[in-house]
């Protein structure tokens, strides 16, 4: 989410003669020369976006980005290499910062639409769809290729994943609780990314709903005491007053 840090972890332990860097894009952003004993971070690169946000740990080569933004949403590259070689080893990341998180509801047992918003994919549009971590269903407009990969998570996806091929939005159906979540969608043009998430409430006839039709009933349940406790009063006084009547009557039945 937009104003979080996050770790891209190099998963290596530098060892005395490594170079390692890296790259938003093409453009350096850090890096680390052991044998030199340097440890640089270029922060004011691309107009200050990474200004006073990057960390770079010093053992593992590890780069930390603080107070994200979406402008730094991209493909992040590392190399390592050795001093007088060139870099031997490439590790790619993605990383995608959503600065909004949709909430959906839907009744258990029905389906729910999470819309792409695009009205058609392009040729070179690439799309994928993960609940929380893991890749559910991707697009690859290219390669001709429409994939749900609705066996993973022990299957709770399984016969339920549906993508338009046209639109990229998906559609699951006949839900349980399990599918309660957060979903993100990335869509790939090119070198531009970008990111949308959404958080799927399901409820059920025992349990309630999601938190607008939970307002509803509560505001209902309300009315409902107050027509009770007006009617109960109205009741009362009307009790009384017939009471009050037939005292009165008795009263002058016996001084007549």
């Amino acid at each position: 989410m937009e104003g979080d840090s996050v770790s891209l972890n190099s998963d290596i332990e530098i060892k005395d003669d490594d170079v390692i860097q890296w790259k938003f894009r093409n453009t350096l952003i850090a890096k680390i020369n052991k044998r030199a004993d340097r440890f640089t971070v270029y922060d004011d690169v691309l107009d200050g976006r990474f200004r006073d946000r990057l960390k770079l740990d010093n053992q593992t080569g590890s780069l930390t980005i603080t107070n994200t933004t979406t402008e730094h949403t991209a493909f992040y590259m590392l190399e390592i290499g050795h001093e007088r070689q060139m870099f031997t080893e490439r590790k790619r990341f993605f990383l995608a910062v959503i600065d909004e998180v949709k909430s959906v509801s839907v009744m258990e047992g029905d389906s729910v639409s999470l819309n792409s918003n695009l009205t058609e994919m392009e040729n070179y549009y690439r799309i994928q769809w993960r609940f929380g971590k893991t890749l559910i269903a991707e697009i690859n407009k290219r390669a001709d290729r429409f994939t749900v990969y609705d066996d993973v998570l022990d299957g709770r996806f399984r016969d339920r994943l549906k993508l338009d091929n046209q639109t990229g939005s998906l559609t699951i159906t006949n839900t349980t609780t399990e599918h309660a979540g957060d979903y993100k969608l990335v869509k790939i043009k090119g070198r531009r990314l970008s990111s949308k998430a959404f958080r799927v409430s399901v409820y059920n006839s025992v349990h309630c709903c999601g938190p607008n039709e939970a307002v509803i009933r509560l505001v209902l349940s309300a009315l409902v005491g107050v027509a009770t406790v007006i009617i109960l009063v109205y009741d009362i006084r009307s009790r009384r007053a017939e009471q009050d009547q037939a005292h009165i009557h008795t009263s002058g039945s016996i001084e007549i």
